[in-house]
C-alpha cells in the first residue's frame, strides 16, 4: 500500500484494473486502518476519475452477494453528501412508487453524514435486514418493495464502515453507493449533490443498457429539492426544470429538514406516509416519485405519473407498502 499512497500522493491516478485490485484488497483485510484512511483520503482532495470509479464499482459488484429479484425494478437513491439534512425524500419516494404497483428494489445504508439514512429509518420503523433471495422476493410480491442493506450485500462497505463513521465525511463510497445495487435495478434515478460527480454518472451509466435518470438540485442537493431548479441527466441528455415545471411552487430549505435524531427523523417519515405531511413535505417527496415513475417510461407523460403518485400517497396505498414491510 505504501507504493500504491505514494503513487497517488505524487498526483497520478489509477487505472480501472488497478482501481478494482485495490479496492478488492481492502475488502480482504490486507491493509491496515491507517493506510486504508489515507487512501480514502486522496479521493477527499481530489475528484474521482471515470477510471477509478469504474473499477471500484467493478470491484464492489464482483464481490457482492449474487441476488436475482427479477427484471423491471426501480431504485431511487441518493449519494448522501450534501450537508442538506433532509429527510428521507428518495425512501419516502420508493414507498410512493411501490404503492402504484410498480416493484422498488432499494438499496441503502446508514446515514454516515446524515442523521439517519435509509436503513436507520427502516430500522427505526420495525423493519429486520434481510440477505436471502426467498424473502426478499416475497417482499416484492406482497409490499412491491424490498430493502437491500448496503453491508449485508457488500463485504467491502462492512469492512470500511467504522472507518467511514470516524471520518464523518463523504468519501467515495458515497459516490458508489448509488452504482452497486446488487438487484441491478433496470430502472434508477440517482440523486448527486456534486455537478462533477453527475457527469461521471452519466458517463458510466451511459454505457449500460439501463434507464438511468440522475438529479441535482442546482443548490447543491442530491434529490429533486424544489429549493432551487432541478437539473436533470438521462441516457437523452439533460434538462433543468423548475418547481413550477414540476407542477409546484418553490420552498424553503428548512421546510424540508430531518430531525435532530433517528426517531424524530422516523417520525417525519411515518407522518409524511399517513398523509399528515406539509405542502412542503409532499411536494418534494411526489416530484421525486414521478420522476422515478417517468423514468420506467410505462406509465405515460410526468403529469400522469404524478397523479399516480398523488394517488399512492393520498389513498395510504403507500402506507400499506410499509405496514406490509414491516409486520
Amino acid at each position: 500500500m505504501k507504493e500504491i499512497l505514494q503513487y497517488l500522493f505524487n498526483h497520478n491516478t489509477l487505472s480501472k484494473a488497478e482501481a478494482k485490485a485495490i479496492l478488492i484488497e481492502i475488502a480482504q483485510n490486507k491493509f491496515n486502518e491507517n493506510e486504508v484512511t489515507s487512501f480514502v483520503t486522496v479521493f477527499l482532495m481530489r475528484t474521482i476519475t471515470l477510471e477509478e470509479l469504474e473499477g471500484f464499482r467493478n470491484a464492489l459488484l464482483h464481490l457482492a452477494t449474487p441476488i436475482n429479484l427479477g427484471t423491471a425494478l426501480v431504485d431511487i437513491v441518493g449519494t448522501g453528501g450534501d450537508g442538506k439534512n433532509t429527510f428521507n425524500i428518495s425512501t419516502l419516494a420508493s414507498f410512493i412508487v411501490a404503492g402504484t404497483g410498480q416493484k422498488v428494489a432499494k438499496h441503502g445504508n446508514y446515514g454516515v453524514t446524515a442523521i439517519s439514512g435509509s436503513s436507520n429509518v427502516l430500522e427505526e420503523l420495525g423493519y429486520k435486514f434481510k440477505d436471502n433471495e426467498a424473502e426478499l422476493l416475497g417482499d416484492l410480491d406482497k409490499a412491491n418493495i424490498c430493502f437491500l442493506h448496503a453491508p449485508l450485500f457488500h463485504p467491502a462497505l462492512k469492512t470500511v464502515a467504522p472507518l467511514r463513521k470516524g471520518l464523518g465525511l463523504s468519501t467515495f463510497f458515497n459516490v458508489l453507493g448509488p452504482l452497486v445495487n446488487p438487484a441491478r435495478p433496470e430502472f434508477s434515478i440517482i440523486g448527486v449533490y456534486d455537478l462533477e460527480i453527475a457527469r461521471l454518472y452519466q458517463y458510466l451509466l451511459q454505457k449500460q443498457n439501463t434507464n438511468f435518470m440522475l438529479v441535482h438540485g442546482l443548490d447543491g442537493y442530491d434529490e429533486i429539492s424544489l429549493t432551487a431548479d432541478t437539473k436533470i441527466f438521462d441516457k437523452n441528455g439533460e434538462s433543468i426544470y423548475s418547481a413550477e415545471e414540476l407542477g409546484f411552487k418553490n420552498i424553503e430549505p428548512e421546510s424540508i429538514s430531518g430531525g435532530k435524531t433517528k426517531v424524530e427523523s422516523a417520525e417525519i417519515f411515518l407522518r409524511i406516509l399517513k398523509g399528515e405531511g406539509t405542502y412542503e413535505q409532499n411536494a418534494v417527496v411526489l416530484a421525486n416519485a414521478a420522476k422515478a415513475l417517468q423514468n420506467t417510461e410505462k406509465y405515460g407523460t410526468y403529469e400522469n405519473c404524478l397523479n399516480l403518485a398523488k394517488d399512492s400517497l393520498n389513498s395510504g396505498k403507500a402506507l400499506n407498502c410499509l405496514k406490509v414491510l414491516t409486520k
